[in-house]
């Protein structure tokens, strides 16, 4: 899948980055139980910096409660798009707690998001090795080895994913997109109707499905699927792309070009993303 979260389908929440309850605090004033009660809050980042950079200040606090701390705020930092911070958060909470395994496989995101994939891959390595059962490591991990080409590696962690979380459709989605690049299109077509059936009511199945039959070359079923994701979502430039190109296959000149030129005008790079997973 692209990193266009716009127009691709994702997993597992919004950027796997979860945010973590602190231990009961036996806080002595009330301004330490309003600090915790701020770094625990992942609904204002702002708040949640603020109360966690307190909190690091307080006297008394073990290790644990400290590396709970600075990986919440490492999160705060990550969503705020400050991923040096982040980073230099997740090594302090790793530093103090070597087997917490969140800030191992955050630290990951941190790295995969600015394009350091296998220093990105050693974190979540090291998560699972604390955690064998991680999913959200499996599937972090996955989205790297995409992200490197290696397809096989990642069809291997999102199987691992699936079997821990067969209820998300996310990750159904997910294994049916991969599954068509490589060209395992049976397979990617029953991941596709699973992800369907658990989330009927989201544009980026009906896009995935549809990008399976544009590799299995039914134009019909193809377009079908791209004109419900269209109707969910209007300017889901993948969407677009894909039925242009269907109606490119089926000759009609007109559709194709106006469907194209659409997507492009969205995602001007769509083109390149769809050669990439072997569709030009």
């Amino acid at each position: 899948m692209s990193t266009n979260r716009s127009a691709w389908p994702i997993f597992v929440g919004t950027a796997f980055l979860m945010l973590l309850s602190l231990p009961v605090a036996r806080a002595q004033q009330d301004s330490s139980a309003a600090n915790m009660e701020q770094c625990n809050n992942a609904s204002s980042v702002e708040l949640q910096i603020r109360g966690c950079t307190a909190l690091l200040k307080t006297q008394g606090f073990n290790a644990k409660v400290l590396s709970f701390a600075y990986n919440n705020r490492g999160n705060a930092f990550s969503i705020q798009g400050q991923d040096d911070l982040a980073i230099q958060d997740y090594d302090k909470a790793i530093n103090l707690n070597p087997n917490f395994a969140k800030p191992l496989n955050n630290r990951g995101v941190a790295y995969r998001k600015r394009g350091e994939y296998d220093r990105a891959i050693q974190d979540f390595n090291a998560a699972l090795v604390v955690d064998p059962n991680y999913l959200d490591a499996f599937a972090n991990r996955a989205e790297t080895y995409k992200d490197k080409g290696d397809y096989r590696s990642a069809l291997q962690d999102l199987d691992r994913a699936v079997s821990l979380q067969s209820s998300s459709g996310a990750l159904w989605n997910e294994r049916c997109w991969i599954r068509g690049t490589v060209g395992e299109l049976q397979g990617a077509l029953s991941d596709c109707n699973e992800a369907i059936r658990l989330e009927p009511k989201r544009a980026t199945r009906f896009n995935t499905r549809g990008f399976t039959y544009l590799k299995s070359q039914q134009w019909d079923l193809a377009i079908a699927d791209f004109n419900v994701a269209l109707q969910i979502d209007t300017k889901l430039a993948s969407a677009l792309y894909g039925r242009g190109y269907a109606k490119q296959k089926k000759g009609d000149a007109t559709g194709a070009k106006s469907d194209i030129a659409a997507a492009k005008a969205i995602k001007k790079d769509v083109e390149a993303e769809f050669a990439v997973y072997g569709v030009q």
